[in-house]
């Protein structure tokens, strides 16, 4: 654990992200009933999935991090920018169709989710690039 501030501030954006998740309006509510996500019905489900994704990008990234910097280097760029793409794709689609109605907490919630797994890429490069 290099940098405490990095891991803080994550912890602090993961809860926030549940929160968020977990209180949709009205009709994300009945989405999340209809849709069968029972893992976002209460804010502790809403933490636990969202602390698991971001754990995984974690060791991921850590595990990228034991290879050589070169090969280090290129696996990160390349997940860094797929997950930059499921970022764009998940800002779009929240932000069209019926998804805009679910609240705007709600969709933030759900554009946060790839944002932090970028934050996460992100750090990591950075990190292998020193």
């Amino acid at each position: 654990m290099r940098n405490p501030s990095f891991y803080s501030l994550l912890l602090v954006l993961v809860v926030l992200d549940a929160w968020l998740l977990a209180h949709p309006n009205l009709i994300g509510q009945a989405g999340v009933f209809f849709f069968d996500y029972t893992y976002l019905e209460t804010f502790p489900k809403a933490l636990g999935t969202v602390a698991i994704v971001v754990a995984l990008a974690l060791l991921i990234s850590w595990a990228i991090g034991q290879l050589s910097k070169p090969v280090s280097i290129g696996i990160t760029v390349a997940l860094l920018a797929a997950s930059a793409y499921y970022l764009f794709q998940s800002f779009t689609q929240y932000n069209s169709g019926i998804y805009k109605l679910t609240g705007a907490g709600f969709r933030a919630g759900a554009i946060l989710l790839p944002g932090l797994i970028v934050f996460v890429f992100g750090e990591g490069l950075l990190r292998r690039l020193r």
